[in-house]
């Protein structure tokens, strides 16, 4: 006969009353007889981190946690979780480099100091959500890098500082330089991975990480991340009900796609808000459709820009390299997702909206890499 922990009867008719039912009064309830007995707040927290074991499980990771909870729930809600993942890495296996790197990333200090019935609600509120939360596919780079920590590479960090400065400069030129350079750079960072690769006795696998596509205008975002995926040797799946994207490839491509991703997302984010300014200005109300519009046209231009560069970056010495590395892509990507389904772009009906979209994706200046050899 085994003894029940210390406050577990409490934990135990709390969970019964709030984590199975969506009706207010009910999450009242469980609350309630928390908030009565502080004996029970170790067995509280000791039950989240065995919901976040079983998430991990799951196929989940901490920063796909932290972008559901932040989503749908608030602030609070997003703390006591951090707090949850990181308490339970004490217990958890060893991960990889970019699961830590996540881990890290996740907001620190404590949750707001609140009453007990408050702090029990909220808490509540998050295990049942963290309960509910369906499996995901799992990733390929979950295992613990082999030997000493990789050290940080100087190009990508010269990479960031490039396009943290194509993204504030307030002149399109200098914009247009900046981004043309990284750019180049890219290319060169992703060969050189796949030449040291290559005559290496055990290359890597394709491994896969997660990047938030979220709403609003949530679709034009994805395909902007298939366009910029496609040209860097990688395969994205979006999963539109948790507004994220699925991107299989080799560490070196993935960190890049995540880098343009983020990067050409804020310069069309800006030039978005500079081309309604104008819209306005000459008299003209814009709206949503403009805007989903807009987003479109940004993401065919700069995908077809990207495809075509990506067509012509390399030698043809270097195609049976990067032919292998993407057929092990493919592979993978078709393991992890047997059955995909396509979408149509909605919304996309402005005609102003399109033509400025197509405008600012030309200046995005995404081609004219020098040719590698």
């Amino acid at each position: 006969m085994s003894s029940t922990p210390s406050g577990g009867a409490t934990v135990d008719r709390a969970f019964e009353a709030a984590l199975y039912a969506d009706a207010g009064p009910a999450l009242d309830t469980g609350a309630s007889v928390l908030a009565a007995d502080p004996a029970a707040d170790a067995e509280l927290a000791r039950r989240g981190r065995e919901f976040v074991a079983a998430l991990w499980r799951r196929g989940w990771q901490p920063a796909d946690v932290e972008r559901i909870v932040r989503r749908d729930l608030d602030d609070v809600h997003v703390r006591l979780a951090a707090r949850l993942i990181r308490d339970q890495a004490s217990d958890d296996r060893a991960r990889g480099p970019r699961w830590q790197a996540q881990t890290r990333a996740l907001p620190d200090g404590p949750p707001p100091r609140t009453d007990r019935f408050s702090h029990a609600t909220a808490v509540l509120e998050l295990y049942r959500l963290l309960l509910r939360l369906p499996g995901l596919e799992p990733l390929e780079d979950e295992r613990p890098a082999a030997g000493p920590p990789r050290p940080a590479s100087r190009m990508l960090t010269r990479i960031r500082a490039l396009l943290v400065k194509a993204e504030a400069t307030g002149f399109p030129e200098e914009a247009e330089a900046l981004t043309a350079k990284a750019q180049e750079l890219m290319a060169r960072h992703s060969v050189d991975e796949a030449l040291l690769a290559s005559h290496a006795p055990a290359p890597d696998a394709p491994g896969a990480c997660r990047i938030g596509v979220e709403p609003p205008y949530e679709q034009a975002k994805a395909v902007l991340l298939d366009a910029v995926a496609g040209a860097n040797h990688c395969r994205a799946v979006w999963n539109e009900a948790f507004g994220f994207s699925t991107v299989v490839g080799f560490e070196a491509d993935l960190e890049v796609v995540e880098l343009l991703f983020t990067s050409l997302l804020v310069q069309a984010t800006t030039a978005m808000t500079k081309a309604e300014a104008a819209q306005r200005a000459g008299g003209r109300r814009r709206t949503k459709t403009f805007r989903q519009s807009f987003l479109a046209a940004y993401a065919h231009r700069v995908g077809a820009r990207l495809t075509k560069a990506a067509e012509t970056q390399v030698g043809e010495d270097l195609l049976p390299v990067l032919a292998s590395r993407e057929v092990a892509v493919g592979t993978a990507a078709d393991r992890m997702f047997p059955r995909t389904t396509s979408t149509r772009l909605r919304g996309v009906t402005d005609e102003a909206g399109w033509t400025e979209g197509a405008e600012a994706a030309d200046h995005a200046q995404v081609a004219h890499r020098p040719r590698l050899s």
